[in-house]
C-alpha cells in the first residue's frame, strides 16, 4: 500500500574521529571548493542524526543530494565525496597556454605598469575568471606591492648585531631605549564634523580640511617596560634633541647607563650634541644601519599612535593636537605595552642578501 508520508530510511553515518577533524577542516576551509564544503556539511549534519529532508532545507539543497553524498561516505568515506572520474567541466586551455599565462603575469605588458585580470583575459583570449584562478593557484598577486629599500650602509652588518645584540641580550643595570622624533604630526581639522560608525554604515569624514601647523613628537621607548619618556616640540633641530637627551637624563635613574637605539639624523651626531654626550658617559648611542628604521622598536608606538589619534583626529589647532598626544601618552604608559624583537637576525640577513641578489644593489 502507498503511503506518502513514509520516506526512505536514511543510510547510518559513522564517522571517525580523524573523519571528523578533517570534515570540519573543509568547511572551514577558505581555499577548498564550494562544492567540498556542502559535501562536507552534509556528512557533518548526518553524523548528527539529521534526517535528510532536515538536512535538505538546511543547506537548501534537495533530498537527493543529500542521499548521494551519504551513500557515498558510507561505502567509500573520505574518497567518497571527491567527483568521479569523468566529472565536471573538462579544461578549456592546455596546459602551454597555462604557462603561458603564468609566465607573463610577472611581465608588465607594454606601455604599462602591470595587468589587470581583464586586460591579460582579453590578450590570452581566455576569460578573466580563467586568469583569476591561475593566478589565485600560484600565488600571484599583480595589484599588491610593498615599499623597500635595501640598506647601502657598508657597516651594515656590525651596527645590524650592535642592535640586535640590545634586543636579544639587554646589558644588566641598564636602560635600553628606542628614540626617535616623528616630525610633522599635522593638526588637521576637517570642515564638516564627519557621521559616526554605525550598525549598517560605516564612519565618514569630510575629503577637505583646514591646516592648524604641525608638531614634532620626541619619543623614548623603554624596550623592557614598553613606558615612554616623551617631548612635543614645534620643531625637530639639534636643540630640541639636545633638549630631550636632558629630559631623558632627568627622567631615567641616575645610577643606570643607558643605551639609546636611534637613525643617523644628523641633529643626532651635531657637534653641540656630541659634546654634551661627553660630558654624561652613561648615555651610549647605538646607530640603525642607514635605510633601516625598521629596526627601531619606537616606529612600532609611532604606527600605533597613528593609526589611533592622528591620522584620522580632527584637530582645530597645533595646541589641541598636542594636548591629545599628551592624553594618549599618559594612558599609554599607565598601561605600557611592551615590543619584543622576536625575528632571528640570520634569517633577515638571508632575505635583504636575497633581495640585493634580485636588484642587483
Amino acid at each position: 500500500m502507498y503511503n506518502g508520508g513514509m520516506s526512505r530510511k536514511a543510510t547510518i553515518i559513522r564517522v571517525s574521529d580523524s573523519d571528523l577533524t578533517e570534515l570540519k577542516r573543509r568547511v572551514s576551509s577558505r581555499s577548498g571548493t564550494q562544492r567540498g564544503g556542502l559535501r562536507s556539511r552534509i556528512i557533518l549534519l548526518a553524523h548528527e542524526g539529521r534526517e535528510d529532508k532536515t538536512i535538505a532545507q538546511l543547506l537548501g539543497v534537495n533530498r537527493h543530494t543529500v542521499r548521494l553524498w551519504r551513500r557515498r561516505y558510507a561505502r567509500k568515506g573520505l574518497n567518497g565525496l571527491k567527483d568521479e572520474p569523468g566529472r565536471g567541466h573538462p579544461e578549456t586551455i592546455s596546459s602551454e597556454k597555462k604557462k603561458e599565462i603564468i609566465a607573463k603575469a610577472v611581465q608588465p605588458p607594454k606601455n604599462r605598469k602591470r595587468w589587470s585580470c581583464r586586460s591579460m583575459a582579453s590578450s590570452m583570449k581566455v576569460s578573466a575568471s580563467t586568469v583569476q584562478r591561475l593566478w589565485s593557484a600560484n600565488d600571484i598577486k599583480p595589484h599588491l606591492k610593498r615599499t623597500f629599500k635595501i640598506s647601502k650602509d657598508p657597516q651594515f652588518e656590525s651596527k645590524f648585531w650592535d642592535v640586535i645584540g640590545l634586543y636579544l641580550n639587554p646589558p644588566d643595570r641598564a636602560l635600553v631605549l628606542c628614540c626617535d622624533e616623528k616630525s610633522q604630526c599635522q593638526a588637521l581639522e576637517r570642515t564638516q564634523p564627519g557621521l559616526p560608525l554605525g550598525v549598517g554604515h560605516i564612519r565618514t569624514e569630510t575629503h577637505d580640511y583646514i591646516r592648524h601647523g604641525t608638531v614634532t613628537l620626541f619619543a623614548a621607548l623603554n624596550y623592557l617596560d614598553g613606558k615612554l619618556v616623551s617631548m612635543i616640540e614645534k620643531n625637530h633641530r639639534h636643540q630640541e634633541w639636545l633638549r630631550f637627551l636632558k629630559l631623558i637624563d632627568k627622567e631615567t635613574p641616575a645610577e643606570s647607563d643607558i643605551h639609546l637605539i636611534l637613525d643617523n639624523y644628523a641633529t643626532h651626531k651635531h657637534p653641540k650634541v656630541r659634546s654634551w654626550l661627553r660630558k654624561h658617559p652613561r648615555f651610549h648611542l647605538h646607530f640603525t644601519p642607514t635605510s633601516a628604521s625598521w629596526m627601531n622598536m619606537v616606529e612600532r608606538f609611532f604606527a600605533d599612535i597613528t593609526q589611533d589619534l592622528i591620522r584620522d583626529g580632527s584637530f582645530d589647532s597645533a595646541k589641541q593636537l598636542s594636548q591629545e598626544i599628551l592624553q594618549y601618552l599618559a594612558e599609554r604608559n599607565a598601561n605600557p605595552k611592551r615590543y619584543v624583537w622576536r625575528a632571528k637576525g640570520e634569517e633577515i640577513l638571508r632575505k635583504i642578501k636575497k633581495a640585493r641578489e634580485a636588484a642587483n644593489v
